[in-house]
């Protein structure tokens, strides 16, 4: 049956799938087992029951096992019983161990006849057993029972694939004698997923319940609906037997009995009966996981080098060591120094491919939103022009001016500089959120020790509110600073000279806040601001709907293409008296939309007043505002005027007229410098004060101020889920190195039965859960044809010199179709 290493394998198996289960399903290396399947009082309990020698599983009417048991069978000198769930207690009476699968089973299904796919693990250890490992699935059902769903057919298939489907599980089909084989439901799911017939085994139980004058040679014989892997008999105890407590070893001899005295049977007495497929199932495991090892071994290598790391870090960890406390301490402060400068200052190394993180995002507040900002906080035209006439008014009192009052121009520079304050202390806050949610990335690597983590992360939270404060206190210190003096004298100030110059050639502009924020001279319309795809939705209605374009924005026009091969131009828009406002985002729509529309109310293109564009998010959304700032498209404007006085009057004075458009010109062209000033110092501020100082504090301070608490071994105390991760994590690498290590002593030169060759399964119908319609009696087949001889490609022999199924590994699992379950009836 195999040499020693091979005999280890199979509990060793056991012993992985113990330290996997701690971790949950995910984990899973699809460990080779066999999955016993059948319909409802096929006998599938009667047979495990029969290999332990002892009665400890559920019976009863209707369905029993509404739980997977994963029942692993290991040979020892004396008999009892763990389960996983009562880890460390020994069950030596059989009759306790089939109350705890009830109870159990209870715990999570109720006392319905309700069913789980959580599996319970039971261990036997006996004399009596073979090292194997079963699955005991639910019993194949028809009509709802009791309390159960309406659908409770397709939940018990369902649970089963879960388990069949794997290529590393054995198919165990469970059939009675008494029913037509050619409705066996268990023979049709293992059909379903093993067509090639390599997985599965057929056991024929209640051969001893068969009408007199009939038998199953022909079945046994794999004659009839032959099998590649063949059929084995057993005759398991009545009802009336085990009602009577029957010894099942009496059973066992009963059984022994049947065979060699039965005339259809006795030739072939020596490969029935539970004993022989113990023993089979013993060597169809064994030869299975040797037939799996390679793939099975880098299963374990994956998952073990996954894990190295992690148990590494643990395995130097000695939570009752101060010196090992204080290094851990000192080395996840470093690590959370370097990650954050990493975040921050950008970094090649695990590149986040599907989202802006730390000094990507304060980039994009620095270039993008404060610039829009600041934009949106400039006055309207209208509005501008009403408060320098009511300045000018104001200062000359019942007097006529003659010439253009400085005063004018001096106040209305200095409200324009004082509202700076708002865009300003809002792209603080914006940037101080953004460091706190950077800094939170961080804490997660701090998680396993949750008084460090609520201790730094209270200290360095308290740092940056108090950089934060020091910034703004500065940065309202420079706008007073603006405002202590207006400097007319700047190179950059066009001056009341040359604003009566150009106003004396040209009098046509009579809205320079297209010019302003642009710098000095204009940039030429070969320059692209940005490209990229934008959806029009307002246009092209009777032809399809929205349509989705490449944008190109240069300094000067919008144009758009076909498609981002720039061959084929759609339109060029010219941006003069552009503007753009924002468009509510429809109830069923995930764009996000604004508006280009001309200010002259001219259309905007062909018969369309305006131009609504969609991006996909508002990121997108903000950055392409931006874009359209610097090519000097600007917000929509709302004229509010706080004190009543209405719309601006229209000039009758001349005079006044001049002077209004001199100090016009000359507020804009100071204003451009101060914002091209402001621009310039707010993000150097910000990181000057917030973010290098932040980075310097968690580099040199943090970890002084940890120290200074006076409580380092407290603040080292793991988290209980963190102790429970750290104890399975070692538990499951020390698992995983055991099982390499095992495998890497097997003996691949065992000698193991080959599997058979094809048979001719044509007979068993395709997958469908309900009876065929011509359920006759099955015709007799005769003997299977011999296997075709398939030229191996691809897969030569090992050279550790053992054979292997490559055909289950290269295949894909099949992908079993899945029947709508019928809808449940509203019973009132």
């Amino acid at each position: 049956m195999g040499n020693r290493g091979m005999e280890d394998l199979i509990p060793l198996v056991n012993r992985l799938q113990d330290a996997l289960g701690s971790v949950g399903e995910s984990c899973s290396l699809h460990l080779p087992q066999i999955a016993v399947v059948g319909g409802q009082s096929a006998g599938k309990s009667s047979v495990l029951e029969n290999f332990v020698g002892r009665d400890f599983l559920p019976r009863g009417s209707g369905i029993v096992t509404r739980r997977p048991l994963i029942l692993q069978m290991l040979n020892a000198e004396t008999d009892y019983g763990e389960f996983f769930h009562c880890k460390g207690k020994k069950f030596t009476d059989f009759d306790e161990i089939r109350e705890e699968i009830e109870a159990e089973t209870r715990r999570l299904t109720g006392s319905n006849k309700a069913i789980s796919p959580v599996p319970i693990n039971l261990r036997i250890y006996s004399p009596n057993v073979l090292n194997l490992t079963l699955v005991d699935l639910p019993g194949i059902t028809k009509v709802p029972v009791g309390d159960q769903p309406a659908d409770i057919e397709y939940q018990i298939r369902d649970m089963i694939m879960q388990y069949i489907c794997k290529e590393n599980c054995l198919i165990l089909a469970v059939t009675p004698a008494n029913t037509d084989l050619a409705n066996s439901d268990a023979l049709k799911l293992a059909k379903d997923v093993d067509p090639q017939g390599l997985r599965t085994i057929g056991v024929i139980t209640k051969l001893d319940l068969m009408d007199q004058g009939t038998d199953a040679r022909d079945i046994l014989e794999n004659r009839l609906l032959p099998l590649r892997r063949g059929y084995i008999g057993v005759v398991n105890r009545s009802q009336k037997d085990i009602d009577g407590k029957k010894d099942i070893q009496a059973a066992l001899q009963a059984e022994k009995k049947f065979f060699l005295s039965h005339p259809a049977y006795k030739h072939m007495a020596e490969t029935m009966g539970t004993p022989f497929l113990q023993r089979i199932l013993n060597q169809q495991l064994t030869n299975h996981i040797r037939d799996t090892l390679p793939a099975f071994r880098s299963h374990l290598q994956s998952h073990l080098l996954a894990l190295k790391k992690e148990a590494e870090e643990y395995g130097q960890y000695n939570p009752d060591d101060p010196t090992r406390r204080t290094k851990t301490l000192l080395k996840l402060v470093q690590r959370l120094a370097v990650d954050f400068e990493k975040l921050i200052e950008g970094s090649g190394d695990k590149v986040d491919t599907v989202n802006l993180s730390g000094g990507a995002r304060i980039n994009r507040i620095f270039h993008e939103h404060f610039p829009y900002e600041l934009v949106k906080i400039e006055s309207d035209e209208r509005k501008l022009r009403r408060e320098i006439n009511y300045a000018i008014r104001n200062i000359h009192g019942v007097r006529t001016g003659l010439f253009t009052p400085d005063m004018a121009f001096e106040a209305i520079v200095k409200k324009q500089i004082s509202r700076l304050q708002g865009p300003c202390t809002k792209f603080i806050d914006m940037v101080t959120q953004e460091l706190i949610t950077t800094v939170n990335q961080c804490f997660g690597k701090l998680s396993s020790f949750p008084k460090l983590r609520d201790e730094t992360e209270r200290i360095v939270t308290t740092e940056i509110r108090e950089q934060e404060s020091k910034c703004r206190e500065q940065v309202l210190l420079l706008i007073d600073i603006q405002l202590a003096y207006i400097n007319t004298k700047h190179e950059d100030f066009i001056g009341f000279t040359n604003v009566q110059q150009a106003y004396n050639q040209s009098n046509k502009k009579n809205v320079p806040g297209t010019t302003g924020n642009q710098g000095v001279a204009p940039p030429s319309s070969l320059i692209v601001i940005r490209k990229g795809w934008l959806t029009i939705t307002n246009i092209g209605i009777m032809k399809g709907g929205a349509r989705e374009y490449w944008f190109i924005l240069s300094a000067e026009t919008l144009s758009w293409f076909k498609d981002d091969e720039e061959k084929e131009k759609k339109y060029m828009l010219p941006l003069d008296n552009l503007k753009l406002r924002d468009v509510e985002k429809g109830f069923m729509s995930s764009k996000f939309v604004f508006a280009i529309f001309n200010t002259e109310l001219r259309n905007v293109y062909k018969d369309y007043k305006c131009l609504e564009l969609a991006c996909n998010s508002q990121e997108e959304l903000d950055s392409w505002k931006a874009s359209l700032l610097r090519a000097g498209v600007y917000p929509e404007r709302v004229a509010v005027d706080g004190q009543g006085n209405g719309a601006p009057e229209n000039f009758t004075d001349p005079q006044l007229e001049r002077q209004v458009e001199t100090i016009r010109s000359l507020v804009d062209s100071y204003m451009s410098i101060i914002y091209k000033t402001v621009r310039d110092f707010m993000p150097k501020t910000i990181m000057h004060l917030m973010i290098n100082s932040v980075k310097e504090f968690i580099s040199s301070e943090l970890l002084a101020q940890l120290y200074a608490l006076g409580e380092c071994s407290v603040l080292m105390d793991e988290s209980p889920e963190q102790q429970q991760h750290r104890v399975e994590v070692l538990s499951k690498h020390a698992a995983l190195k055991e099982a390499l290590a095992v495998i890497g002593e097997i003996s691949t030169s065992t000698c193991t039965t080959p599997l058979p060759p094809p048979v001719d399964s044509s007979w068993i119908q395709p997958s469908s859960l309900s009876p065929p319609k011509n359920s006759g009696k099955p015709v007799i087949r005769g003997h299977a044809p011999p296997a075709p001889r398939v030229p191996h490609t691809g897969h030569k022999a090992s050279p550790d010199g053992f054979q292997r199924l490559t055909v289950q590994h290269s295949r894909a699992p099949t992908s079993v179709p899945r029947r709508h379950p019928p809808a449940i009836p509203n019973v009132k």
